[in-house]
């Protein structure tokens, strides 16, 4: 699909996804989101609050006590 009507989509690794705007969004409990933006990005990870969009939420890493990042400086 070509011309005006052609959105562009850009799927960021464990990100958001990015929609040229404006746009509308419907969500699975029917409600419609608006954006005007040029850009929005909108959340994939669920953790938004304010999902249907990213408020980066995605970011924020909780350690868990296996995590592989920990050192064990007891030996």
């Amino acid at each position: 699909m070509t011309g005006q009507n052609a959105r562009r989509v850009t799927v960021v690794p464990n990100g958001p996804v990015l929609v040229e705007g404006p746009v509308e969004l419907v969500t699975d409990d029917g409600r419609t989101h608006t954006s005007d933006r040029f850009v929005v990005a909108v959340c994939a990870c669920r953790r938004s609050k304010r999902y249907p969009f990213c408020d980066t939420s995605h970011r924020k890493r909780v350690r868990s006590d296996d995590s592989p990042d920990r050192h064990d400086d007891s030996r």
